[in-house]
């Protein structure tokens, strides 16, 4: 029996070594990565650069109901967490093992906006480390509204249309600040998967996840449930 012991604890032990071990290599590989991408792009200069970008739109001319839309069905505790939410992602985790499919992703808007400006779409597990400790960086430096205001500024929204300003005029016609609740929550939505949701080629898609946008908002109070059927009955 001692023996048995014996030799379990040496198997549980090499299995700690080799994660340690891997996850140190892991990390360093990750960090490396974020490092390189701070070095090749300054952060300051190059958030200055995209708010000096024609279609920049600053988030005081964004209507309340589209801010709203995103943060409910993106990240409902945005104002409330740090630049990470471990809650999410548990629950992504959970999501995903259970289904056996990369379906959750855990993102904060933080690291969706590091993302997006200053990493590539590539999905690897390396990528969303150094996501992570962009996101930490970027929230030192910005407020929670100015973080926000980047995102709908760098999203891709289908058809080719990057920032809010193109996809609204694109869709719709308008500048950001004229889009109607029913408008708001459709581009509100594209963003999470935009090749299925873009309003020219999936419109049925792309109403049916409104309809998740509208609930989200009902669920953390943004709407009413009569509002929200107000939306759907247009």
């Amino acid at each position: 029996m001692k023996s048995f012991n014996k030799t379990v604890r040496s198997i549980l032990l090499i299995v700690m070594s080799i994660t340690l071990i891997v996850g140190g290599a892991l990390f360093l590989d990750s960090f490396l990565l974020y490092n390189k991408a701070k070095n090749e792009k300054n952060i300051p200069a190059t958030i200055d650069a995209l708010r000096e970008q024609p279609g920049y739109t600053p988030i005081a001319e964004l209507p309340q109901h589209f801010l709203d839309a995103v943060v409910a069905v993106e990240d409902h505790a945005f104002f409330e967490h740090g630049p990470i939410d471990f809650s999410s992602i548990a629950r992504a985790v959970w999501v995903n093992l259970k289904d056996m499919s990369p379906r959750e992703g855990g993102s904060t808007i933080t690291q969706q906006v590091a993302k997006n400006i200053f990493f590539t779409q590539e999905k690897s597990f390396k990528r969303k480390v150094a996501e992570a400790l962009m996101a930490s960086e970027l929230e030192k430096l910005y407020t929670k509204e100015q973080i926000l205001e980047l995102y709908v500024n760098t999203n891709y929204y289908g058809n080719g249309y990057i920032g809010l300003k193109e996809a609204a005029q694109g869709y719709f016609g308008q500048d950001p600040g004229a889009l109607t609740l029913d408008e708001a929550t459709l581009l509100a939505g594209i963003p999470n998967a935009p090749s299925v949701y873009a309003l020219n080629s999936n419109p049925g898609l792309a109403a049916q996840r409104q309809k998740q946008v509208l609930a989200q908002m009902v669920e953390y109070g943004y709407l009413t449930q009569e509002e929200a059927d107000g939306v759907l009955t247009r």
